[in-house]
Parts: C-alpha cells; sequence; structure tokens
C-alpha cells in the first residue's frame, strides 16, 4: 500500500504534471482526471482482490507445471525401467536364440556323421550284395558249363555208345543206371 502511495506521489510531482494550464486540482486539468482515473482503477482492483486472484491464478499455474513436470519425471523413469527391461529380456532372447543355433549346428554335425556312417553301411550293404550277385552269375556260369559238358559228353558218349555196343550190352547199363539211381534215391 505504501509503494502505491509513493507511486501515485511521484506522478503527481512530475513535471509533465505541471505543464497543463491552469490548476492542477482542476477537472479541467486532463492530467489531474487521468491521476484520478487511474487511482481509481488501482483502488477497485485492490478492492476486488485482483492482485491476490492473480497471484493464486499463477500459483496454481506453477503448480500446475510443478505437477506436469514430477509427472513427466515419473513417466521419464518409468520409460527408463521399461527400456532396461526390453533391452534385457532382447538380450535373454538373444543369448537363447544364440543356444538354439548352437544346438542347431551341433545336431547338424550329429546328423552328418550319422547319414555318414550309415552311407557306409549302405554301401558296405550293395557291395556285399553285389559280391554275392557275382558270386551267384559265377556259379550259374559254372552250373552252365558244367551242363553244356555234361550234355556234349552225353552226346559223345551216346555217339560212342552207339557205334560199338550191343542191345545187350546197352539193356545192362540201363539196369545198372536204374539199380544206382534207385540206390541214391533210397
Amino acid at each position: 500500500m505504501r509503494n502505491i502511495l509513493a507511486a501515485v506521489l511521484t506522478f503527481a510531482a512530475a513535471t509533465p504534471a505541471f505543464a497543463a494550464k491552469g490548476p492542477f486540482f482542476s477537472l479541467a486539468n486532463t492530467d489531474f482526471v487521468v491521476l484520478i482515473s487511474f487511482l481509481l482503477f488501482i483502488g477497485v482492483l485492490l478492492y476486488f482482490k485482483v492482485p491476490a486472484i492473480v497471484t493464486g491464478m499463477l500459483d496454481k499455474r506453477a503448480q500446475t507445471i510443478r505437477s506436469e513436470l514430477d509427472e513427466a519425471r515419473a513417466l521419464r523413469e518409468e520409460a527408463q525401467s521399461l527400456l532396461a527391461s526390453y533391452e534385457r529380456k532382447q538380450k535373454e532372447v538373444q543369448a537363447h536364440a544364440d543356444k538354439i543355433v548352437a544346438a542347431a549346428r551341433e545336431e547338424a554335425g550329429r546328423a552328418a556323421e550319422q547319414a555318414k556312417a550309415d552311407l557306409k553301411v549302405s554301401i558296405a550293404r550293395r557291395l556285399a550284395a553285389a559280391e554275392e550277385q557275382i558270386a551267384s552269375a559265377e556259379a550259374s556260369a559254372v552250373r552252365e558249363v558244367r551242363d553244356q559238358a555234361v550234355t556234349v559228353a552225353v552226346a559223345a558218349a551216346r555217339e560212342v555208345i552207339a557205334q560199338g555196343l550191343t542191345a545187350a550190352q546197352g539193356n545192362a547199363l540201363i539196369d545198372d543206371a536204374i539199380a544206382e539211381v534207385d540206390a541214391k534215391l533210397h
């Protein structure tokens, strides 16, 4: 209140206030009318406690800003903790993925070794089968050669026998052959 009174006295004592014609405390003097209007305006503002209301509004706005800043700080901290947890989870997932890849590589190595072993066994089996087929074919060829030799020998023997064998000797040979077959079968 003292500051306002000092300001009013300063305005009243100022030299521009004396520039108007006539007495200063007259309603004809525009400077005096302006001074009175200004003082009434300041008085109305003080009467309705406008400075307290404005100060209260500014304090309320400052408190709102302070609370928003606190909330923003809390949100930032929460975001940082979420980021840290996501980074931790990402590292865990990456470690898990690395383990899976390592296990898959190890499994692939074992599968390759197993495939090699299976291939060796298969090749050995095929070689054995081929050797058996070769042996069978060889035995068959030997049998065919023997059969052919027997056929040729029989044909040759028939001719030799037919030329030098009598009917009685042929009958005796047939009887001997029947007896020999009978002995071998029983």
